[in-house]
C-alpha cells in the first residue's frame, strides 16, 4: 500500500509533498508526521482504516483506486 500512496502523492498535480499531506491530513482530523508518512511509503509502518480513508480524501483519489490486487 505504501508504494501506491506514493505514487498517488507523487501524480497530483501539482505533486504533493510528505509535508504538505501531513497538513492535509490533518484538516480531516488525522495526526501524520512527514516520518510517519515516509514509514509508510517504504512499508515499515501500518496504516489504520482511517488513515488510509483520510488519505484518499487528500489526495482526492477513490479506494477504488488501491482496491485492485497488486503485490505492494
Amino acid at each position: 500500500m505504501g508504494r501506491r500512496i506514493r505514487q498517488a502523492r507523487l501524480a497530483a498535480k501539482p505533486p504533493v509533498s510528505q509535508e504538505d499531506l501531513s497538513t492535509r491530513l490533518a484538516a480531516f482530523g488525522v495526526t501524520l508526521d512527514q516520518g510517519a508518512i515516509s514509514r509508510v511509503e517504504s512499508q515499515e509502518r501500518y496504516l489504520m482504516d482511517y488513515e488510509l480513508l483520510a488519505i484518499a480524501r487528500a489526495l482526492r483519489i477513490s479506494l477504488a483506486h488501491w482496491s485492485t490486487d497488486c503485490p505492494d
